[in-house]
């Protein structure tokens, strides 16, 4: 018997929307500092997002990532007026789709296998980048960290996807191009593929993502090779 697969669930930023397609803007309205101002502004609000969840004192990403702009323009010593901050906030609202994802996405509905976003993002929020981004149609869920209050690396959060699909977690494979989020979503028990777009090394936590690949487009033949799989075979590591 092959293994099922219930759906595919990816991290939007990062993964599907790539957060430093704010650096052009960046760039421009603060000429020499854009692409490290757009590194620091996604360090800072995943280290808002870990601090927050740690010590129960939830508050919405969008909250979160304007409070990480502001730090990290006084981090770099630039000046951040109101113009130029609701600029990139509109801006990180919709960020660019990586160059295969579209191709990608299109290739696993059609092999009839249900989409999900399972992101820290609120739905407004990711309903926007999706429209932005030209993925209408693809996914039929979209599920928020917001309604646990919370965030990854949280049980909580990636149980949205088991619970909406009533399956167990190896059923889904959760996509991801964020280290930290593939091995803790392997810990949970999905069935896990990294996207290490930079050819990142693996991270030390003593576990490592069920699958490894450079893009999204890798996604496609790993799912394929997923579903040939014998039920109980373990997930084949690849690089």
């Amino acid at each position: 018997m092959t293994q099922t697969i219930q759906a595919v669930a990816f991290d939007a930023y990062g993964t599907l929307f790539d957060v430093h397609s704010v650096a052009t803007l960046a760039e421009q309205l603060f000429p020499g500092r854009g692409a490290e101002l757009s590194k620091t502004w996604r360090q800072k609000q995943l280290e808002y997002s870990w601090l927050r969840t740690m010590s129960a004192r939830y508050k919405p990403f969008g909250e979160i990532t304007r409070d990480a702009l502001r730090y990290s323009a006084r981090a770099l010593g630039v000046v951040l007026d109101v113009a130029a901050e609701d600029r990139l906030m509109s801006q990180y609202a919709s960020l660019s789709a990586f160059p295969e994802n579209l191709g990608a996405l299109r290739a696993l509905r059609e092999a009839g296998l249900p989409l999900a976003i399972l992101t820290n993002g609120t739905p407004e929020m990711v309903d926007i980048s999706v429209k932005s981004a030209g993925m209408q149609g693809f996914f039929d869920r979209v599920l928020s960290a917001e309604s646990v209050r919370c965030y990854k690396t949280q049980p909580e959060v990636y149980s949205l996807a088991t619970a909406a699909y009533a399956c167990r977690p190896d059923e889904i494979v959760f996509v991801s191009s964020n280290a930290w989020d593939a091995v803790a979503a392997t810990w949970f028990g999905f069935d896990t593929f990294w996207v290490n777009r930079s050819g990142a090394p693996a991270e030390e936590l003593d576990t490592a993502p069920c699958a490894t690949g450079h893009l999204l487009s890798d996604v496609v033949d790993y799912v394929r090779t997923r579903r040939e799989r014998p039920r109980g075979e373990r997930a084949r590591r690849r690089s």
